[in-house]
This record gives C-alpha cells, structure tokens and sequence, in this order.
C-alpha cells in the first residue's frame, strides 16, 4: 500500500512511501485485541489512590461506651465500630493497580488493527518531514488548517522526540503530539486523523514489522 506525501502547505510531493499490509492492511483486524489494548491502557491510567479508614484506623478512644448488660441498649464494644456515627468503614476502598497482564503480541496486533481501520477510512495522511526553530503554536494550527482538520481530533506521530513540535501542539485543544515508539492502540483510535511524518513511517513499519 502506498501513500502520498504531503508537504506541511498541504500540497502534494512527488514522492510515496510504503504503507506495510502487514500493518496498515490487515485482511482481518483483531477487534478483541483492541478491546483488550484499550482496556489495559485505560486500567493503567487509573490512580488507583483511593482509601477509607477501617476501624483500627480511626482515632478516638477504645474504651467501651456503656456498660454491656442493664442498659436496654445493643451491646457495644468501641465507638469505632461501622454501626457508629463516625465509625470506621467497613469492606472500603483500599489502593491497588488496576493493571493486568497482556501479552506483548496481543498489543501489538491490536495496532496493527487499529491503523488498518484508520487506513480504511483514509484517516492517514503522510506529511514530509520538518521541524520548528522554536515553539510556534500558529505555525502549527497553520498546518492543521492546511489540511482542513482544525477544531478535530488529530495525532500527529514523529519519528524521534521534537521538543518544539510538541511544545507548539501541546495547548490545541484535539491535538496530540507522540513519537513512533510511543504510539498506542487507544490514541489511534481516539484521533479522528493521523498525521505522520515519513521518518514516523519508517519507524512504524520496523517497530510492528514482526
């Protein structure tokens, strides 16, 4: 599969690189393996920092609060326990990982998957490859009106870390800035367009080749 560079003017190049099939035309996507990738990504970025006290964690007093029999009341040995107002809690919340175990295969056939949807419906477009003296956010957005895709989702994929790239992109609303290596199922999809640079490209097709 091939596609057309694009010059960061919107204009077309006489050049084109090579779309892998293995990666970007996949006669059968996996769409479990996306469901799975995705799930993972987003387990990793939950917190996981929540917590309550339980009743050996609540300060206050351990002295029983009335005496057992004679009172008409229900026995109580603490006014920590979960039946009291300001008690501990009982069964709560405690820190943990959400992540789980996903085999490195299974992740790399769900971008696989996910660049080949993105391919189908032409949402890839290639650019040549550029770079910014410093942090220019409108030369940035110029590019992105360029090719008509401003106020969308974009991700723009580089090949190598830019810091002035990034730093021009990171404030546009819709607009994510990664590198090859960093390239996940849940960003693909998330992105209504990806932008890659040719070097992006080059990389993509080695690092998913196997």
């Amino acid at each position: 599969m091939e596609a057309i560079v694009y010059k960061i003017d919107g204009g077309k190049t006489s050049r084109k690189v090579e779309l892998s099939d293995s990666i970007f035309g996949l006669e059968t996507p996996n769409d479990h393996a996306i469901y799975q990738d995705v799930r993972l990504i987003q387990a990793n970025r939950r917190q996981g920092t929540h917590k309550s006290k339980e009743r050996g964690e609540i300060a206050g007093t351990k002295k029983k609060p009335y005496r057992q029999k004679g009172t008409g009341n229900a026995r109580s040995g603490s006014r920590k326990s979960p039946l009291w107002r300001h008690g501990g809690r009982v069964f709560g919340p405690k820190p943990r990982d959400y992540g789980f175990g996903l085999n490195k295969k299974v992740k790399t056939i769900a971008r696989k998957s996910a660049l080949t949807y993105k391919a189908r419906e032409e949402q890839v477009k290639v650019v040549e490859n550029f770079g910014f003296d410093a942090p220019k956010t409108k030369e940035f957005i110029n590019i992105l009106d360029c090719f008509e895709l401003s106020g969308k989702k974009v991700l723009m994929v580089l090949a190598d870390d830019d810091k002035n790239i990034y730093l021009s992109g990171r404030n546009i609303p819709k607009t994510e800035v990664r590198t090859a290596a960093e390239l996940n199922t849940y960003d693909i999809l998330n992105a209504e367009t990806l932008i890659l640079t040719e070097g992006a490209v080059k990389v993509i097709n080695e690092r998913l080749a196997n």
